[in-house]
């Protein structure tokens, strides 16, 4: 490893979400690769992007990643948002030409096609992930001959925000956006989980998708990912300590910390979060 590979693997990795969801990104990343530090932010102040058009995602996806890199050199750069990922990684990479930039969509989609027996998948995201068909063009990539059917979830973010993770109200919603889809003569054998709000919710969709049909976790994947790509560039921290995680919002930090809990895994305050502009 030469020095500047070394010093660039001691720099944190950057990740960026349009609010909380991304946490759950952030959550599997501690769990594959607890040493290295991390730098976040939430845009809570402009969310949700999944409803919004493409130019306006991308703006705010840029800023968002210019105040990152403004606060801290970063030797990756994570887009822990499904609809951001949809749109924007094309721009960003021309922006950061010396950065990794990975988003959610390509780890989620290899691996539905890896669980997925029948080639049949159901992917479940935001209005705009949904709209740009972009795990359908990934899918498709890896499998020509898959089925895809899309379904745009919008309440499940909602849900997942309020803390309604279980019971008749968070499966009996689930049963209204999937009820058609599992009826359908090409049933999916694979659900895969396109908004990182949704792997809170994910053991009221398998209780309502019953026994056989898998369900992927693109913020699980996505860590995968991330890991493999710091092995294959030599970019893995050397460190044996725990890393650090440097907590940002645009709006409303305590609202942040509170919901952000859940997303996490365990408890934040708001004085460990910092409140930037964009």
């Amino acid at each position: 490893m030469s020095n500047n590979q070394a010093e660039n693997a001691s720099l944190p990795i950057g990740i960026f979400d349009s609010g909380v969801g991304g946490l759950t990104v952030l959550a599997a990343l501690l769990r594959h690769l607890p040493s290295e530090d991390y730098y976040f932010l939430g845009d809570t102040a402009r969310l949700p992007y999944g409803t919004k058009g493409p130019e306006t995602i991308i703006n705010y996806t840029v800023r968002a990643a210019a105040r990152i890199v403004k606060s801290t050199p970063i030797k990756m750069l994570v887009v822990a948002c499904n609809t951001a990922s949809s749109v924007c990684l094309p721009t960003l990479r021309a922006m950061y030409p010396h950065i990794p930039v990975l988003g959610v969509i390509e780890p989620g989609a290899r691996a539905a096609v890896s669980a997925s027996r029948s080639g049949c998948i159901a992917v479940l995201a935001t209005e705009a992930t949904v709209r740009g068909g972009a795990y359908t063009e990934a899918i498709h990539r890896l499998n020509p001959e898959a089925k895809v059917l899309s379904r745009a979830c919008t309440l499940f973010v909602s849900l997942a925000e309020e803390g309604w993770l279980e019971g008749d109200i968070v499966e009996g919603t689930a049963r209204r956006y999937l009820s058609d889809i599992l009826a359908a003569p090409a049933r999916p054998d694979t659900i895969l989980l396109g908004c990182t709000h949704f792997p809170l919710l994910q053991k009221a969709i398998a209780n309502v998708a019953g026994e056989g049909v898998r369900i992927v976790d693109s913020a699980e994947t996505t860590a995968g990912a991330v890991s493999a790509l710091l092995a294959e560039q030599h970019l893995a921290s050397p460190s044996a300590r725990p890393g650090s995680i440097h907590f940002m919002a645009t709006d409303n930090v305590a609202r942040f910390a509170a919901i952000g809990g859940n997303f996490l895994g365990r408890s934040l305050a708001g004085t460990d979060v910092e409140l930037v502009d964009l």
